[in-house]
């Protein structure tokens, strides 16, 4: 062959696998280029990971499809730039392990959209790189660990609760306030969880004013030691960093034991309903204990966002019974819409990041949404609640801080209100 016939092929052979690797990379995760995973015409395909069973299912269990019958709600309103939402819902039991096998299927196989609201501190940091390195969006994490917040790392990722140490911030200001020179111990679950929520009752009460500190694991549900420490330190107050089965755990081991201290519960924990269901004939334990939320209070019949939420569930979660747990998968619900519309017709995952580092998005939260390019917490507040007479309901004002040595500070801001057909419109 002639040296120029030789530099031809080549150059056509270069010109061949130039055009297949482009052709092969144009499927990139929604560059624009190319086919978008989880995204047709007509549908868009997203994913979660949910305790469905194991020890954090009780009340747990209830959000995924909360968040499905929004999305039902939605479609059946004619869905968001006429595409209908699929939310395919796998449970991995709380277990980190299963969480890895579950996420995977869902990105790899499923080829869905985003991951939204995967529950869970544990379980979701073991998903985040992988999720990061497949540049799948990785929405609202039903979790309120600082690791979500983290744009440079994982720019990918956006939390939803408010984080643990506002939270616990938020928390020991009531303590320091109402209950001034008691002793207060704190019991928290072995993760980021616990030791968030704990350096935020630090930041507030200082190290020294925490007399006892003991850690759970959700493997063991025997926390007598921990509580009988706690008694014997003579603790008044008990600040709970727990899910609700180790909630109702932690009381009813107390009323055993024969202590009865002030319980202050992290809002993962302190929904009442699902601990009075938990506790059963025992549930005037609950009476008195403090908690903080972010939502609608369930029992506020004359909130719009509730009668919204109540109308959703009636039509389209079978009437199942309503609780924390249903405003908040509803609530992310909404959210997710209103990011899809901000993402625009021409739907790619960059897109949908782009959308929520904007913010501006306004819901049924209590407290201001912190999206931006450089935040990706979720909610930065709460207002705090107590059960008297088997009733959960909110007290006092609402407040807003931050992860760091920054004042606990009243927002004042007013509510929205949902749109009058209870869909969000561009």
């Amino acid at each position: 062959m002639r040296r120029s016939a030789r530099r031809g092929l080549a150059i056509a052979t270069s010109i061949t696998l130039l055009i297949t690797a482009t052709a092969c990379s144009s499927d990139d995760g929604g560059s624009g280029r190319g086919p978008v995973p989880g995204v047709t015409d007509t549908e868009i395909v997203v994913g979660t990971h949910m305790p469905l069973t194991g020890p954090a299912s009780a009340g747990y269990s209830k959000i995924a499809p909360a968040t499905k019958a929004y999305f039902d709600y939605v479609n059946a309103n004619g869905g968001v730039h006429g595409r209908k939402i699929t939310y395919k819902v796998m449970d991995d039991g709380y277990n980190p392990a299963n969480t890895q096998q579950v996420v995977r299927q869902l990105v790899l196989q499923d080829k869905v959209f985003a991951i939204l609201n995967g529950l869970g501190t544990p379980t979701h940091s073991g998903v985040l790189d992988f999720l990061h390195s497949n540049r799948v969006p990785d929405l609202f994490v039903a979790s309120g660990s600082r690791s979500w917040d983290q744009p440079d790392r994982y720019p990918n990722t956006f939390g939803f609760n408010t984080d643990y140490t506002v939270e616990g911030k938020i928390l020991a200001n009531h303590v320091k306030t109402t209950l001034p020179g008691k002793k207060v111990c704190f019991l928290g679950q072995n993760d980021d969880f616990g030791r968030d929520s704990l350096a935020g009752v630090e930041k507030v009460l200082g190290a020294e004013a925490v007399v006892a500190r003991e850690t759970y694991v959700t493997s063991n549900t025997n926390v007598a030691p921990q509580i009988g420490k706690f008694k014997a330190a003579g603790c008044e107050v008990v600040v709970l960093a727990t899910v609700p089965g180790f909630t109702a755990l932690s009381i009813g081991t107390a009323a055993r034991l024969g202590f009865r201290p002030q319980w202050v519960v992290s809002n993962v924990g302190s929904d009442h309903p699902t601990l009075a269901k938990q506790l059963g004939d025992a549930a005037g334990l609950l009476e008195g204990m403090v908690g903080i939320n972010y939502l609608p209070m369930q029992t506020d019949t004359a909130n719009p966002w509730i009668q919204l939420f109540t109308k959703v569930n009636q039509e389209h979660n079978g009437n199942a019974p309503f609780d924390g747990n249903t405003v908040y998968g509803m609530a992310v619900g909404y959210l997710f819409v209103q990011v899809l519309l901000a993402a625009g017709k021409d739907l790619t995952r960059e897109k949908l990041v782009e959308a929520v580092a904007k913010g501006g998005f306004q819901g049924p939260g209590l407290a201001p949404l912190r999206f931006s390019a450089t935040d990706h917490s979720g909610y930065g507040g709460g207002r705090l609640t107590r059960v008297s007479g088997g009733v959960q309901a909110y007290f006092g004002a609402a407040y807003e801080t931050d992860e760091g040595d920054g004042a606990v500070n009243e927002y004042t801001a007013p509510p929205v209100a949902p749109p009058a057909n209870g869909v969000p419109t561009t």
